[in-house]
């Protein structure tokens, strides 16, 4: 195990593009695992594959580049720099994330109306994000060095694409929507454990 750590620190200091966006596009896509594991029904790999895909084209490439950009633009870990950078993200890259994964996603469903996820869902995951994304981003631009953030950000967004990915299939958005599954889901089966 410390062999691979240290192989991968070494990936990640001599080739931390690739590296980051592998590991990101891997935590990304193993939320939608997760969230389909959530739900109970059978694995669809081709849903995962389209999650892989934008994950690969543009997430984790947007998420390293944008964490670069930032850090250009707002230099050093002084808690003005800090909170400055975590305003932009809020206010500039989380908008742009979530306008791309709702009509990314329909783009590769092969939706008629590309959009209609972005309109209906947009706000109430934006409203979750900002009760989530503040806080990852203050640990990461104030603890993690610049070539790691993208993994830091796929850790965290391993978390935060099983949500996404569920709002995105059968939820509204809103946290309340996967807090009801999960409450109906613990129901049901302590349900099937009294009926046995």
């Amino acid at each position: 195990m410390a062999g691979w750590w240290r192989a991968l620190v070494r990936a990640a200091q001599r080739h931390p593009w690739p590296t980051n966006v592998v590991l990101y596009t891997t935590l990304f896509s193993a939320g939608d695992v997760l969230q389909q594991r959530l739900r109970g029904g059978p694995a669809d790999w081709r849903q995962t594959g389209r999650v892989a895909t934008l994950a690969v084209t543009f997430q984790a490439n947007f998420s390293y580049m944008w964490l670069r950009l930032l850090e250009r633009a707002l230099p050093g870990r002084t808690p003005r720099a800090i909170l400055a950078k975590v305003v932009c993200d809020q206010m500039v890259g989380g908008p742009v994330a979530l306008t791309i994964f709702y009509t990314g996603m329909s783009v590769l469903q092969g939706k008629d109306d590309i959009f209609g996820d972005l309109k209906k869902k947009f706000w109430n995951t934006y409203m979750a994000a900002l009760m989530y994304w503040p806080f990852v981003q203050l640990v990461n631009f104030s603890l993690v060095p610049i070539q790691w953030r993208t993994t830091c950000s796929g850790l965290s967004a391993f978390l935060w694409a099983t949500f996404l990915c569920y709002s995105q299939q059968s939820g509204d958005g809103t946290l309340k929507s996967v807090f009801t599954f999960l409450h109906s889901k613990e129901a049901n089966a302590v349900e099937r454990h009294r009926e046995k």
